[in-house]
């Protein structure tokens, strides 16, 4: 039996948890290990919960929202992944929490199975872009980033294999290299790129032209 996907949920309506814990339960390969009210209880019990994903929506009551929750969340369990869950849609908010560190963003009033699939994408480290929100916040996150006329041939190959979703040992396995290999180019791509996060390497790909959308939508679907 494949090991479930543990899943966190933060949001500060009952209602709301509790429709997304029966519909994520509906489903054999997740389990709810926790469910706060608020990113402070969140953080209060994260190394109990030690979900793989956390579901955090970004309007939060109290003395921090759900962009700072992520920011801290991904700093205290870096094995944990965050998906934005959230009716906020407007570009700084949506660019702010992928720069937090949010692999995923979803919007509450997208299909349920966006939602699924982007949880189950980002328990294996990959991103899922909606495209509702992607053209949005393209540009944003491109300004002032550097070309990536500055990487070599081999960055390059990695970035677009990176943007496809793929995992440091897919790539590695492509191209015939080492995972630590990999794992050193893609430092190296970040930081070139002054990106912060995975996401942020797709919609910079995409923003460039290294990949298209309907190569990030196969990619997904396979």
């Amino acid at each position: 039996m494949t090991e479930r996907i543990r899943v966190a949920l933060v949001d500060d309506h009952a209602v709301v948890r509790r429709g997304l814990r029966t519909f994520f339960e509906s489903y054999p390969d997740f389990t709810i290990t926790g469910e706060a009210a608020s990113g402070e209880e969140a953080l209060a019990h994260l190394e109990v919960w030690l979900p793989d994903v956390v579901v955090m929506d970004l309007l939060l009551p109290g003395g921090m929202d759900g962009i700072e929750a992520i920011r801290r969340v991904r700093a205290l369990s870096p094995h944990t992944q965050a998906v934005a869950l959230t009716s906020a849609t407007d570009d700084a908010r949506v660019v702010a929490a992928l720069r937090a560190g949010a692999i995923g963003y979803v919007r509450k009033d997208a299909n349920p199975e966006v939602l699924l699939d982007a949880v189950r994408a980002a328990a294996r480290g990959r991103s899922l872009l909606d495209p509702q929100v992607a053209g949005a916040v393209l540009a944003e996150l491109a300004r002032g980033g550097k070309m990536e006329g500055e990487l070599t041939e081999r960055e390059r190959e990695v970035l677009r294999q990176l943007a496809l979703g793929r995992t440091n040992r897919e790539i590695a396995e492509a191209l015939v290299v080492s995972e630590e290999t990999i794992k050193t180019h893609v430092g190296n791509i970040l930081s070139k790129l002054q990106l912060a996060s995975r996401m942020q390497a797709v919609l910079y790909a995409l923003k460039r032209g290294l990949i298209s959308l309907d190569e990030l939508d196969t990619d997904t679907e396979s």
